[in-house]
């Protein structure tokens, strides 16, 4: 089955993979059929814990008296378990509640064995914060769920959150929250794992209801103000007297982040007096004559120790600085800040290193880089004070377009076969280059918050074709992902810009989109709606091919509501129009969806013919993934026509194929076609092997729908062996899953294989019901398998 845009086997969706099969029974394991069948309760394997801990601050100290405190809360009196689990470190900002939890996260790290997970919430950001959904997607992915198996809804999601950290012993870092309902979520459901939270609100809620403890972290006593001082001149300045050190401590109301920017200032000017410097800092503000820490005015000295800072920067340096705050996402690289200040790259990390050196920009990983949210609204400040709209926009503009264009190779360097809208010239903007597909796939892991972000910001500047055309980019990436959260809402925004110009062509490509989405998470109804919408769009346009696609996106509905004459009728009118526009590949794909669904009406030589001829022309075209699907559904034709020696030849190619590029979700499908291959060359205890790693593959990958066929399988194989007491649970497992999922045919079929089992262990009186329930079920579908299989049930 073919969507459209990359190639894919048409993994199934997230709403697929979030029911458990009923049941202890995970994976099979039937390296010897003479003995007993061996589950392997829960997950497979996990992946090394999740060490998510950022780098404590350079030079940290102080802070004892806190960190006890902190220590105390953890421990009880035995020393044997945590008193405390929650802990909310709150404090006006800029005043080192960041490095206070991750310095103790770090202290204490040994005590949470099974790791440590840790999110910036950017509560208190200009842009959006990061909302629960989006905190718990990255913590299951680190936790090892696969990403087709995070369920869409919140609720859900916080479930299997808790589920995966019950009875682990992990520490998780919140910070930077704004509210209790960003944090709650978030929250494990054991003792055994604890939560320590930063924010400059009081998140009273959370300790009057969920038992939280809370510590309000004041600014620094002035000894250890000085002391910090001290640190981050040594080396560089000699004879500054305390009394000078505690006046400039004052000017910087004893808050680290001002003292550590003010430091490193002073030490960049060491033949300069200290007074001298103190009264540089003075003039930054007519009020500071009256300003004093116990004001309460913290915000006002750190703005002003800023802009000290920042005035001393050189032009090309400050520069960047400030056109760094209309960057889209929360961190970004060189490459990034050359193309948004377009500043040649050989000088970007000079000044890069200098904003760094200035303590107004922080180093947070191999060339990335991020503005903490004080000095990002101050950069925000002063790029509006600065820059010209007109030059805010062309910065703006020129980081967008390095976005798509680098998008663009990287779906082009991993999906060479993908068909992306035609682009504008980059206009003088150097994008990423991709060598290879592993490159290209990490690029996209790191950046796909900032391209969720660049999309928002594209619509919300104005920049309403860069936004559909990111949408429609990165559609492709997230169809082989299952990257529901981020597709849909680029999709959504997309959409938007392009019917807020009255842009049709993007209407209709952000509105396929949308409905791949709603598709593969199997809201079908909606899919329909989409589908039907870009329909209508590119038929009113005249786009002949964006047509086909449509019409061959209404035939793939058809199939998966087993509709299969309206899916052959549009299968049929999109392959006249491809192939009457000579698009070849696209003539292959139709071809092999119009021949799956000859195979579904049990049409099997006919289906054999598409196929063949789709196959012929993919292996033309070196399209090796679509030739493995066709191989796959060849095979099942041919090995039905009793052509088993054929069949045997065509999945063991396909499985290869799948093998080679290590591609997980087209080998778990195809290996069950093989293992049927294997029974009918009489061979199920070879069938059993291969059907344990499917099913192994399928749970890996998340996908409940086709791990439950495997395990039908399984049943279906027990019996080939004459143990159909044993394939009773393993077809009672598979039909639970199905009719959970609201697949009524594969219901059907692992209902009939389960009275067939139930039968032959002479349990007649149990199997009357189940065939009588497939029958229930059977009577919604006309077309001949349906009644092919109706008709064997009634005989039974």
């Amino acid at each position: 089955m073919f969507q459209g845009g990359a190639a894919s086997d048409d993994p199934d969706p997230r709403h697929v993979n979030q029911t458990d099969l009923s049941g202890s029974a995970d994976l099979v394991q039937a390296r010897d059929v003479h003995g007993g069948v061996h589950f392997h309760g829960g997950d497979p394997a996990p992946g090394p814990p999740p060490r998510q801990l950022p780098g404590g601050v350079a030079g940290f100290l102080n802070r004892n008296r806190e960190l006890l405190a902190l220590d105390r809360l953890l421990t009880d009196a035995h020393q044997t378990a945590p008193a405390v689990t929650l802990f909310v470190v709150a404090g006006t900002a800029g005043v080192g509640k960041t490095s206070l939890a991750v310095r103790w996260a770090h202290r204490v790290k040994t005590r949470y064995p099974d790791g440590q997970l840790y999110v910036n919430l950017r509560g208190y950001d200009r842009g959006l914060p990061v909302d629960p959904a989006e905190a718990l997607d990255r913590f299951l992915r680190s936790l090892g769920v696969p990403p087709a198996a995070i369920p869409a809804d919140l609720d859900e999601r916080a479930a299997v959150y808790r589920s995966r950290l019950a009875d682990r012993r992990i520490l998780v870092v919140l910070d930077n929250a704004a509210s209790v309902g960003q944090v709650r979520p978030l929250l494990p459901g054991t003792d055994t794992c604890s939560v320590i939270v930063t924010s400059r609100s009081r998140l009273s809620a959370l300790v009057a209801r969920d038992g939280g403890q809370r510590l309000t972290l004041d600014i620094l006593p002035e000894h250890d103000a000085i002391e910090l001082l001290r640190t981050v001149m040594d080396g560089y300045r000699q004879g500054d007297s305390d009394e000078e050190l505690a006046e400039l401590a004052r000017l910087c109301a004893r808050l680290p982040l001002a003292l550590r920017i003010a430091g490193e200032r002073a030490a960049s000017r060491p033949f300069m007096t200290l007074h001298e410097l103190i009264q540089d800092l003075r003039d930054e503000s007519a009020l500071w004559d009256t300003l004093t820490a116990d004001d309460g005015d913290e915000s006002d000295a750190v703005r002003t120790v800023f802009a000290w800072s920042y005035r001393a920067l050189t032009e090309e340096a400050a520069r960047l600085f400030r056109l760094l705050g209309l960057h889209p996402g929360p961190d970004f690289s060189a490459a990034a800040a050359v193309a948004l200040s377009g500043t040649p790259a050989r000088r970007i990390r000079h000044l890069l290193d200098q904003l760094v050196g200035a303590h107004l920009l922080e180093h947070v990983g191999l060339d990335r880089y991020q503005l903490h949210d004080l000095l990002r609204a101050y950069a925000i400040d002063q790029v509006r004070q600065h820059e010209p709209d007109d030059e805010r926009q062309a910065a703006r503009l020129r980081v967008l377009r390095w976005y798509l264009h680098s998008a663009d190779a990287a779906v082009t360097a991993m999906l060479p076969f993908n068909q992306t809208v035609p682009l504008d010239p980059p206009g003088g903007i150097e994008a990423m280059a991709f060598s290879a597909s592993t490159t290209a796939a990490e690029w996209f892991e790191t950046e796909r918050h900032n391209l969720v972000a660049a999309t928002r910001l594209a619509s919300e500047c104005g920049a309403h074709q860069v936004a559909w055309h990111l949408a429609a980019v990165l559609r492709g990436v997230y169809m082989h992902q299952n990257a529901f959260d981020e597709w849909s809402t680029t999709a959504r925004i997309g959409l938007a810009s392009a019917r807020s110009v009255g842009d049709r062509r993007g209407e209709a490509e952000t509105l396929e989109s949308l409905g791949k989405a709603h598709f593969q998470a199997r809201q079908l109804d909606e899919a329909a709606e989409c589908h039907q919408a870009a329909l209508t769009v590119r038929r009113e346009i005249g786009d002949e091919f964006g047509t086909a696609v449509s019409i061959n996106a209404l035939g793939l509905l058809g199939l998966r509501h087993r509709r299969l004459t309206d899916s052959v009728r549009f299968f049929s009118e999109a392959l006249e129009i491809v192939t009457r526009l000579g698009n070849r590949r696209w003539r292959a794909l139709v071809l092999s969806n119009l021949g799956e669904t000859r195979y579904e009406m049990l049409q099997l030589p006919e289906a054999a013919v598409l196929l063949r001829e789709a196959l012929a022309e993919l292996r033309d075209l070196g399209d090796r993934g679509q030739e493995g699907n066709a191989l796959f559904f060849l095979s099942r034709a041919e090995r039905e026509m009793g052509d088993v020696a054929n069949a045997e030849a065509n999945i063991e190619t396909a499985v290869a194929i799948a093998e080679e590029a290590n591609n997980s979700l087209w080998l778990g499908h195809w290996l069950v076609e093989l293992a049927r291959v294997r029974q009918a060359i009489g061979d199920p205890a070879a069938a059993l092997d291969i059907l344990h790693r499917a099913a192994a593959l399928q749970r890996r990958i998340g996908d409940r729908s086709r791990e439950a066929t495997a395990i039908d399988g399984v049943g279906e194989a027990y019996q080939d062996l004459g143990r159909s007491a044993e394939a009773v649970d393993f077809h009672r497992q598979a039909a639970g899953v199905h009719r959970r999922l609201g697949d009524s045919w594969q219901t059907a079929v692992a209902l009939h294989n389960l009275a067939t089992a139930l039968a032959a262990t002479g349990r007649e009186a149990e199997a009357l019901p189940v065939r009588q329930d497939a029958l229930t079920l059977l009577s919604q579908f006309e077309d001949a398998r349906a009644v092919d299989l109706r008709e064997r049930i009634e005989r039974a």
